[in-house]
């Protein structure tokens, strides 16, 4: 069993909790034993489980994981801590705000012989995995993926790191990005941002993210992929699986702590989270020159 501790309490924190408390049946996901949970507020127990200080979290002998689910500002310090103390992490992406630091925490968890998780549930969505299907062994002319969402609170970074889910699909999809050109637009008075970074495969094909955040502005993606014998213009709906995004998380992660995940699928998950970390890293310094 791993004993577990949950830290920050928002919807990925209170879905971390209750899949422990009823963890898909006869899978990984039962080795997790939830021990406690950490927040700022006073919250008292949540669902049986007590709330406990964060200095008690990191010393306690029956605590071997932490899903660090606070704000992305937070995380970098949250992970080196839990690392120091010997133990796993699993963090909701993006793992840092910035590209070095995240390479520091990953060599550090490798030299402490530890896992560190990083969480995409983008990439578990009927949708995304249906079009990697339907795309599958077609060839790419240009394309285009724009997201819109309402404001963020603070605490979340630039929109590259906060809205990196989508930059992991355009990677997980077309392979590495090289980085052409970055913008940002904002408007104080209207509330509202958009940032458009301009990317080339690497069989040269043009491929561009739009992430766009306002007040007002409901929550969707919009694609345009012109391939050599097709072009997609919506998403397909794909097939929902009877076990939740954060669920199938869960049991991918509870697979690397057993050591049944391969190397070689292991090195490029971490090879993927690095070159898109790299990438958030280098349009915000675009968008701010």
């Amino acid at each position: 069993m791993f004993g577990a501790v949950v830290v920050g309490i928002g919807m990925a924190g209170n879905a971390r909790i209750q899949d422990m408390l009823a963890p898909l049946p006869s899978s990984v996901a039962e080795k997790f034993s939830i021990k406690g949970f950490v927040c700022r507020r006073t919250l008292g127990d949540k669902q049986g489980v007590p709330q406990i200080p964060l200095e008690e979290a990191l010393c306690r002998s029956d605590i071997q994981v932490a899903f660090v689910c606070t704000e992305n500002a937070s995380h970098e310090e949250h992970i080196r801590r839990f690392l120091e103390e010997g133990m796993h992490v699993s963090v909701e992406y993006p793992m840092t705000l910035s590209y070095t630091a995240a390479v520091d925490l990953c060599d550090l968890a490798q030299q402490k012989g530890l896992v560190l998780h990083e969480e995409h549930i983008e990439l578990f969505t009927p949708d995304f995995k249906q079009l990697k299907k339907d795309i599958a062994g077609k060839k790419l002319e240009e394309g285009s993926l724009h997201f819109t969402g309402g404001l963020l609170k603070p605490g979340f970074g630039f929109p590259s790191f906060s809205g990196i889910a989508r930059l992991t699909w355009l990677v997980e999809l077309f392979g590495e990005l090289t980085l052409k050109a970055a913008t940002t637009v904002e408007d104080e008075d209207k509330k509202h941002m958009k940032m458009t970074a301009h990317f080339l495969t690497k069989d040269q094909k043009p491929l561009t993210w739009v992430e766009e955040r306002g007040e007002g502005l409901g929550r969707a993606k919009c694609v345009h992929l012109r391939f050599d014998s097709c072009t997609v213009t919506e998403l397909p709906a794909g097939q929902r699986e009877p076990v939740g995004l954060f669920m199938q998380d869960l049991v991918l992660f509870g697979r690397k702590l057993q050591g049944d995940v391969p190397p070689e699928e292991l090195q490029a998950e971490r090879v993927r989270i690095l070159h898109c970390l790299r990438l958030a890293d280098g349009i915000r310094q675009l968008c701010h020159r």
